[in-house]
Formats: C-alpha cells, sequence, structure tokens
C-alpha cells in the first residue's frame, strides 16, 4: 500500500490506474466528484480510452440538481452510470488495483492526497463493497427523471417522538399490503398495547383476500405467551426464534421501521428509522425469511410452555471466533463439571496456547469443578499431558487410542450445555482459522447422549489402559517362563542323547529313551516358538541375513523330514518329492529362519498327509521366488481358513497354532508374502506357499 501527496501525483495516478485497466474499472464518488471527471480534461479522456479499450466501465455516484448536468455527459462515456443516496467515500477499483482519493466530505477541491494498493485481499474487499453499493442503487436515468419530473424522492428518517412513533407503525400497517415483523420478547405486548385495532383490520382485509397477512417472529416465553396466544387466535402466524437479531423491524411492501430498543414490558419506542428505500426495504425483507424459515411454529411453541416440557435450543455457529468464545465462556461459568474429547492431539495444543488451561485452572481451584479431558494419542502427547498437568494438576487427563481421531471435538458443561466443533484444518497454527461450523445444544437427550458416549470411551480407556499392563506383565510372565524352560531342557536332551548311543539296540531302556527324547525336542520346540512369539509382538524378532542355495536348505529339509514320516505315520507309503528348478537358487536371506518356515510347512504337510504325496517347489520368476508344498491330505478346515496364520488358529491336538503365525512374521520381515489354499475342486489336499522379493536375490 502506498499513499501519494499533492494534486497532480493524485491526478497522475489515477491516469495511470485508468491506462492499466484491462477488464472493468468501477467508480465510487460522492456528489462532488463528477464536475472533475467531466471538467479536467485528462481524466475525462482517461475514461474514454479506456471505454475505447473494451474495459467495462461502471460508476456510482449521488445525484443531485448541482451536478445532473456532468451526469448526463458521464453517461455519455461510461458504460452504467448509477445513483445512491448519501455516498461520502471516494474509491476506483480495477481487477487488480485499488485508488482511493482522500477528501473531506463535500469538498469542491481535487483531492491532494491518493492511497494505492494492489494487495488482492484489498482488491477483493473493496470489490465486495463496491457491488454491495451497486446493488442498493438505482440507475442514473430514473434518479434525473425523478429530479427533472419531480417525483417524491426516497428518504431515510430517524423518529424521535414516541407518539410519532406509534402513528408511524401505525401507518406502516394501515397501508401495506404485506406485512412481516420481527419483534423482541416485549415487543409483542408492545405491538398488543398499540396496535391491536389497526391489526383486527389487517386481518379482515386478509379474509377478503385484500391483503396477504401479517407474519412474527419472536421469542416466544412464559412472560409473552399470553399475548401471542391473543395473535394466533386472531389468525396471525407466528414463530418462535431464540436467537434474534439486535433490532426489531417491520417491513411492509412500501417500507421499513426499525428499532434497536427492547421494549421490556410493552415499554414505548422512543426512536425509530423509518425508510422507504428499496434496498433497505429487499434487505430487511431477505433477514425476516430467513429468520422465518428457522422459526418453530408458534402453536408448538406455546403447547411446549403450557405443558411444562419448554423446547430446547440447537443453534448452528458458523464464526470460529464466537464459537470460542461461546465455549470459553461456558467453562468461565461452569459449578460442577466439565466434559472434553478433542478431535485430535494438536486441538487441543491450540487451546492450551490460547489459554484454556488457565481457565481450567481457576475452574478446579476456585470452584471446585471436576473436570475430564480425553485426548487421541500421538508421538509428543506425553509431554503435552505432562506440561498441562503442571499448570492444571487437578485436571484428569486421559490418552484415548490415536484412532480416536476425529473431525469434531465436544464439550459437555453441567450436563447442561454441549457444544461439538467441527474440525476444518488440524494443520493450522490457530484454532479461529482449523475450527469450522459448531453446534450448541441444551437439550436433555442430545447431551446425556454425548455425557454417555465421554464416559463409554473413559471407561474404555480405563480398561483398556488395565489390559496393556496386564498384557505386559503377560507377555514378561511368558518370556521368563520359556527361558526358564529351556534352561533343564538342554541338558536332558543331551544326557538323553548320550545315554542313548551306549544302549543295544532293542533294549528296553533304550525305547524309554526314545520317549524321553522324543517329548524333550517337543517341549523345546514349544520354549522356542513362544520366545518367537514374544520376540515378533516385542519387535525384537532379529534376521541375520546371508547368502546361500535355497534348493540345497530344502533337500536338507526333506532328507530330515523323511527320517521322521515312518514315526509320525507307521506303514506309509507316503512321498516326499521335490521340483528341482536344475539351477541353483541363491538368496540372501537369514537361512535359520527360512529353513525354520520350511520345516513348519513341512511339518504341517506330513502331520495331516497319511497317505499320498507331498511336493515341494521353488520357482525363480522376474520378480520374486516362489517356494509352494502341496499335499494329498484333507485339505484346510474350514473353520480354520479364515484365521490362517493367526496365533493358536489350530484344530491339531498336538500343536499349538504358532508355527504358522511365525512363519508369516519371518517371511513378511523379509519383505515376502505367505499363503495358503485349498487345492478342490482342482485336486485333493491344500497348498501352503511363500515369496521372497528379487531384491532379496544374490
Amino acid at each position: 500500500m502506498e499513499v501519494f501527496y499533492g494534486t497532480q501525483n493524485v491526478i497522475s495516478e489515477e491516469l495511470l490506474f485508468f491506462s492499466k485497466g484491462r477488464q472493468r474499472i468501477d467508480t465510487c464518488m460522492d456528489s462532488t466528484r463528477p464536475s472533475f471527471a467531466i471538467g479536467i480534461e485528462s481524466i475525462k479522456r482517461s475514461f474514454v480510452d479506456a471505454r475505447n479499450r473494451g474495459v467495462k466501465l461502471r460508476y456510482l455516484t449521488e445525484i443531485t440538481d448541482a451536478n445532473i448536468s456532468y451526469c448526463k455527459e458521464l453517461m455519455s462515456i461510461v458504460g452504467e452510470v448509477r445513483h445512491l443516496d448519501g455516498i461520502k467515500g471516494n474509491f476506483m477499483i480495477s481487477e487488480i488495483e485499488y485508488l482511493a482519493p482522500a477528501t473531506s466530505h463535500q469538498e469542491t477541491k481535487l483531492a491532494a492526497l491518493i492511497i494505492y494498493s494492489s494487495v488482492r485481499e484489498i482488491v477483493e474487499h473493496q470489490q465486495y463493497v463496491f457491488e454491495t453499493l451497486w446493488n442498493k442503487s438505482m440507475s442514473a436515468e430514473t434518479r434525473i427523471r425523478e429530479l427533472e419530473e419531480g417525483i417524491t424522492h426516497y428518504q431515510t428518517k430517524v423518529i424521535e417522538d414516541p407518539d410519532e412513533v406509534v402513528k408511524e407503525i401505525s401507518s406502516l400497517i394501515a397501508n401495506s399490503n404485506e406485512l412481516c415483523t420481527c419483534l423482541t420478547s416485549g415487543g409483542m405486548q408492545y405491538g398488543y398495547n398499540h396496535f391491536s385495532e389497526i391489526r383486527k383490520k389487517i386481518l379482515e382485509k386478509q379474509k377478503k383476500g385484500e391483503h396477504k397477512g401479517l407474519r412474527y417472529v419472536s421469542n416466544i416465553n412464559q412472560d409473552n405467551s399470553k399475548f401471542v396466544k391473543v395473535f394466533l387466535d386472531a389468525g396471525t402466524r407466528v414463530r418462535h426464534l431464540k436467537n434474534l437479531p439486535p433490532m426489531s423491524f417491520a417491513v411492509s411492501d412500501k417500507e421499513i421501521v426499525a428499532t434497536i430498543e427492547k421494549m421490556e414490558g410493552g415499554r414505548m419506542v422512543q426512536s425509530l428509522l423509518v425508510s422507504n428505500e428499496p434496498a433497505y426495504i429487499d434487505h430487511f425483507r431477505s433477514i425476516f425469511e430467513d429468520l422465518w424459515v428457522k422459526g418453530i411454529d408458534g402453536e408448538d411453541r406455546i403447547k411446549e410452555i403450557d405443558e411444562g416440557t419448554d423446547l430446547t435450543d440447537i443453534e448452528i455457529i458458523q464464526n470460529p471466533r464466537k464459537v470460542i468464545e461461546r465455549a470459553w465462556s461456558y467453562v468461565e461459568k461452569s459449578e460442577y463439571e466439565i466434559l472434553s474429547i478433542f478431535a485430535t492431539p494438536n486441538a487441543f495444543r491450540r487451546q492450551m496456547n490460547m489459554g484454556l488451561l488457565q481457565l481450567l485452572n481457576e475452574a478446579t481451584e476456585q470452584r471446585h469443578v471436576k473436570v475430564r479431558i480425553l485426548i487421541p494419542g500421538d508421538k509428543q502427547i506425553k509431554d503435552t499431558i505432562d506440561q498441562a498437568a503442571k499448570v492444571c494438576p487437578l485436571v484428569d487427563f486421559r490418552v484415548a487410542e490415536e484412532n480416536l481421531q476425529t473431525r469434531i471435538t465436544i464439550v459437555v458443561i453441567d450436563r447442561k450445555d454441549c457444544i461439538i466443533v467441527e474440525l476444518r484444518d488440524d494443520t493450522k497454527d490457530s484454532s479461529y482459522y482449523a475450527a469450522g461450523l459448531a453446534t450448541y445444544s441444551n437439550s436433555k437427550s442430545i447431551i446425556s447422549s454425548y455425557a454417555s458416549i465421554f464416559e463409554s470411551l473413559w471407561k474404555q480407556n480405563e480398561l483398556y489402559e488395565q489390559l496393556k499392563i496386564h498384557d505386559k506383565m503377560q507377555k514378561e510372565f511368558i518370556n521368563v517362563a520359556a527361558h526358564e524352560l529351556r534352561t533343564p531342557i538342554q541338558p536332558i536332551l543331551g544326557l538323553t542323547d548320550i545315554l542313548r548311543s551306549k544302549q543295544r539296540d532293542g533294549a528296553e531302556e533304550a525305547e524309554y529313551l526314545d520317549v524321553i527324547l522324543r517329548n524333550a525336542k517337543r517341549l523345546h520346540g514349544l520354549t522356542e516358538d513362544i520366545l518367537d512369539v514374544s520376540r515378533i509382538e516385542s519387535k525384537l524378532l532379529e534376521l541375520n541375513k546371508e547368502s546361500f542355495n535355497l534348493n540345497d536348505l530344502i533337500l536338507s529339509a526333506i532328507t530330515d523330514f523323511n527320517n521322521e514320516v515312518p514315526k509320525i505315520h507307521k506303514d506309509t507309503n507316503l512321498k516326499l518329492e521335490f521340483i528341482d528348478s536344475k539351477d541353483s537358487i541363491f538368496i540372501k536371506a537369514d537361512r535359520g529362519r527360512i529353513n525354520q518356515v520350511i520345516s513348519n510347512l513341512l511339518s504341517n504337510a506330513i502331520k495331516f498327509t497319511k497317505v499320498g504325496s507331498i511336493t515341494i517347489a521353488a520357482v525363480p520368476n522376474d520378480n520374486e521366488i516362489t517356494v509352494s508344498i502341496t499335499d494329498t491330505g484333507p485339505g484346510i478346515d474350514s473353520q480354520i481358513l479364515p484365521r490362517l496364520f493367526t496365533k493358536f488358529a489350530t484344530k491339531s491336538t498336538t500343536g499349538t497354532g504358532l508355527g504358522l503365525y511365525i512363519s508369516k512374521n519371518i517371511i513378511e520381515g523379509h519383505g515376502g508374502k505367505i499363503w495358503g489354499k485349498n487345492n478342490y475342486p482342482e485336486g485333493k489336499g491344500a497348498t501352503f506357499g511363500f515369496s521372497l522379493p528379487l531384491h532379496e536375490q544374490i
């Protein structure tokens, strides 16, 4: 923004402004300025040049007897000229610039100071101002005809005599063809006291079809309900609205009257604004229609009051600043309880920065209000809560699960008032820009519902914290137990092998040692599985990658299991076959863990396949290496299939269901995938397989 001084600089800036306009130039000037636009040749020429370039020109001014000749000439130059009473400010706007000559009202000299700006927000704001004034104006032709033909001019005036006020309102009602009135609660009694007779006449005209009727909007309460009943019984339509504008008004098809006085107890109006300006009439009619749509039928409102079940209030608040002010005002007036669920951690931090904690501290320490706040978690939430607790130590903060984050913040005060605030943009630093629409309600059912939601989440959080502690203790116990079991198992295995090697084949002691050895190995496998599950859930499962030949690993596993098959299934002809890809397949992975996966899959296949075959295949391609194990057993149980690869998913009496869960985490830790499916209808049995991505190859 810049300021230029001196008459010559003012003219130069105006000429430059006109020369840069390409699409439109809108001008708003007081009644003295048209003479300069026509009288100063360079300015007049700038209008003509702009018009010749195709620039759209609009000129708004107050046309009077004194400047009518200049305005007529302006009309021949400018695309459109309009009139509006009482213009005081002077400014011009193009699509990119704003210019405002600074003069006193009705000053007859050319301005010696001019303000310039190309800031987009300023230009857009002034364009909005111009459009507002333009829409209220009348055409220059109409105004000039009024002046030349002596037609009565529209006027706006203020009446400050109470008796004259009554006369003016009576005249408005009597001369109307339609009347819409917005009144404070006291205004209903004022209307009853002073305009009952004239209102009856209008209602008679309405019955004859000579009048469109009377409509009232007011705040209907115990104090004015008896007057509203009289209005309703007479045939007047009335609606209830709690939040009324700060001004009472009546608008007919010809004029408007308005006052800012409250009229408590029917008190006389001392000051009244009166206008027959079409712009004012349209403006107030628009306001009334909006209020009428939002209103509640008067008969329903009266019924609620008579039955003692007063209607509750539900209000939409669009201005974020007013939303926050309203919420804070309820916090300041709280008596015994504040409940709040914040939409996100950032929503809480923004309120911290604005000073909410000081209000909460006053509520808890001075008024002994019980405050409970639930905040979704994130990485910094612990530090945030610690900082908040230092300021208001009596507030009970709880951290909810991160997935609780919603788009609304809920505040319930004393179980009487509730505000729900929409989150518009969580990245903003200020609540004024982050908040969106809000809803206020004092409905008992709504408040009860949100309070119940809060209590459920609060209790759920408490139970969740207890479960986390229990789960941690359980994991610690399992981990300790598995390690403790591992300690005695190792010497049992070692010593049993030594004793077994010293016994003769067929000896009875050797058979007993085989039983001990087999069960010790089974117990050893179980402890290792438990430890692996503990590592997985603690995210401590480590992979020690190395390069090795996958085919060799598979052949070695098959050899080991060929020796075990007769021990699992006696008198069986079960065959284990490896479909060799002929070429060696070298991969970089954790050899022991991949062997563990293959062994788990083979063990499952052998356990459930008594006859037939188990086929293992390793197939490399451009993107990955796939290993599959296909058996001819009964297939995967339909109840287990949806839960494959989860903990304890088994129907076997000899397994824990941990093997597939561990295998899944090992393969996914390598960046691969694992699956299981039934072969039917194409064939018998099931196929389990896994794949490792190409980048793991050497």
